[in-house]
């Protein structure tokens, strides 16, 4: 009987670690706009290091903590940089395509001479 029954209770609790790890995910913004996201990196930013310094002082651990890196990256600006990229290749896919047929063309041209 429990061995029928532990797989069930390792999946339920898989199941129940990922459902609560997305319901963070999306009630924190992270998977809304780029403005959300933005604001849920500032949040972050802000609430780790006095969460971790409070850790530290009740386990009492006596250690330094580095200071935090200068994030010089803005989620804001380069959030649809990939799809600008692709739809860009996209609209210039059939000039490019024309073009290499061209030379294509005159590349077979050439060596028919």
């Amino acid at each position: 009987m429990a061995a029928r029954i532990l797989p069930v209770l390792k999946l339920a609790t898989k199941v129940t670690i990922a459902g609560g790890a997305l319901y963070v995910a999306v009630d924190s913004g992270l998977l809304g706009s780029s403005e959300q996201g933005s604001q849920a990196l500032e949040k972050a930013k802000a609430a780790i290091p006095p969460a971790l310094e409070e850790w530290m002082k009740y386990f009492g651990v006596e250690a330094q903590l580095p200071t935090m890196p200068k994030i010089e990256f803005s989620p804001v600006e380069s959030w649809n940089s990939g799809v600008r990229w692709t739809i860009s290749s996209l609209s210039e896919a059939p000039t490019k395509a024309s073009d290499y047929t061209n030379q294509g063309i005159q590349y077979l041209k050439d060596l028919t001479k």
